[in-house]
C-alpha cells in the first residue's frame, strides 16, 4: 500500500512538473478558454499543496487568479447549478429547478439562451463540450456551432482518465485534414470538461474515505492531461484556464439543510483563473458568483453581447483589458 501511495505521489509531482509557470510576463489576450467544472470539491483538498491529493490545481490557483467563496445556487442543486454557469441567470429565471435533478427524456431542452449561443453569435466561436451527467444533456440544445460528449453515470467504465481520452481523440480529429466528420477543424474557442467524480463517490463511500482522496488525484491528474493536450497542439500559451466547482463537500447534506431552511443556504466552491492575461497571484475582491462565469468567458475573448444576463464579468482577474473582438451580429439582433 504505501508503494502504491509513492507511485500515486510521484505521478502527480511529474504532472506537476509539465504544467508552465505563471504568465507574468504574458498578458496576451486569450484566444481560447478552457473551463472544468467540478463537484465535491472544496478548498481544502486544493490548499492541501504539492503533497495533497490535488497539487496540479493548487499550482493553479498559487500563480493565478483564485477566490475559495465563490457563490452557486441555492439550494445548492447539480443542474440548476450547471444552468446558471451556462446561462448568467439565477435559478428563478432559468426555471432548471429541482425537478431537473431527475432526468426526464420527455422533458424539453433549457430554453433561456446560453454561453454557447453568445459566444457564436458574438464572435463565431465554437464550443465542445465533454459531460460526465446524463442529465446536463438537455441544457445544451444541438447546435451546429456545440460539439457534445457525454461520458455519463449510467457507463460503470467512465472515469475522469476515459473522458482525457474523449477529447484527446476529438482533438486529434478536429484538428486533422477534413475533420473527421466534425464541422470543426481546430482547437475549438471554449472546451468544457466536466469531471464530478469525487462527489459521486463521496457519497457512496464518504467525504473522509481513501477513495474520495483517490476520485480527487483522478481529477487533479486528468486537468493536468487535458492541458498537456493544449500544450502539444500550440495553443495553451493563448488559454485561459478557467477551475470551478458547483457543489462543494458535504452538498447532500447542505441541500437537505437548505430546504428545510426554506432554501436560503448556498454552496461556497473555489474558482480560480490561471493563463493567458490573468493576473498572477492574484487574491479576488469582489463578489464571485459560479453564474458569473459565462461572462467572464466571453469578456476574456473580447466579445461582447446584449443579453437578458444577470451576471458579471469577473474583470478584476485580467492583467490588460481585453480587446474587443465582438462581430457586432449581437447588436443587430437586439433591435
Amino acid at each position: 500500500m504505501m508503494v502504491f501511495v509513492a507511485n500515486v505521489l510521484f505521478v502527480l509531482a511529474s504532472l506537476v512538473s509539465l504544467i508552465p509557470s505563471a504568465f507574468a510576463a504574458s498578458p496576451a489576450q486569450a484566444d481560447r478558454v478552457l473551463l472544468f467544472v467540478l463537484e465535491g470539491v472544496g478548498s481544502s483538498a486544493i490548499n492541501a499543496g504539492e503533497n495533497g491529493p490535488m497539487p496540479v490545481v493548487h499550482k493553479l490557483a498559487r500563480e493565478g487568479a483564485v477566490t475559495w467563496k465563490a457563490r452557486s445556487v441555492s439550494p445548492p442543486l447539480t443542474v440548476p447549478a450547471m444552468a446558471s454557469l451556462l446561462t448568467g441567470l439565477p435559478v428563478a429565471k432559468h426555471r432548471v429547478n429541482r425537478e431537473w435533478e431527475t432526468y426526464d427524456f420527455s422533458r424539453s431542452f433549457l430554453r433561456a439562451p446560453t454561453l454557447f449561443d453568445y459566444l457564436d453569435l458574438a464572435g463565431g466561436l465554437d464550443t465542445a463540450l465533454f459531460i460526465m451527467d446524463e442529465r446536463f444533456y438537455q441544457l445544451a440544445r444541438p447546435e451546429i456551432y456545440v460539439d457534445m460528449q457525454t461520458c455519463g453515470k449510467a457507463k460503470p467504465h467512465c472515469t475522469p482518465a476515459t473522458l482525457v481520452e474523449y477529447i484527446q481523440d476529438y482533438l486529434k480529429k478536429v484538428t486533422s485534414e477534413g475533420g473527421y466528420n466534425f464541422r470543426l477543424f481546430e482547437v475549438p474557442g471554449l472546451l468544457v470538461a466536466h469531471l464530478p467524480e469525487p462527489a459521486d463517490v463521496a457519497r457512496k463511500r464518504g467525504w473522509d474515505s481513501s477513495q474520495y482522496r483517490t476520485a480527487l488525484q483522478a481529477v487533479d491528474t486528468a486537468i493536468a492531461d487535458v492541458m498537456a493536450l493544449y500544450r502539444e497542439h500550440g495553443v495553451l500559451d493563448n488559454t485561459m484556464v478557467i477551475v470551478t466547482g458547483l457543489t462543494g463537500p458535504g452538498v447532500p447534506q447542505a441541500v437537505d439543510a437548505a430546504m428545510d431552511a426554506g432554501a436560503t443556504q448556498q454552496a461556497l466552491v473555489p474558482w480560480l483563473a490561471w493563463g493567458a492575461n490573468v493576473k498572477p497571484g492574484y487574491a479576488m475582491t469582489g463578489q464571485v458568483r459560479v453564474m458569473d462565469t459565462g461572462a467572464t468567458v466571453l469578456a476574456a475573448l473580447g466579445l461582447e453581447t446584449h443579453t437578458e444576463w444577470d451576471s458579471q464579468a469577473m474583470t478584476e482577474i485580467f492583467q490588460q483589458k481585453p480587446q474587443r473582438r465582438t462581430t457586432g451580429n449581437e447588436q443587430l439582433a437586439a433591435r
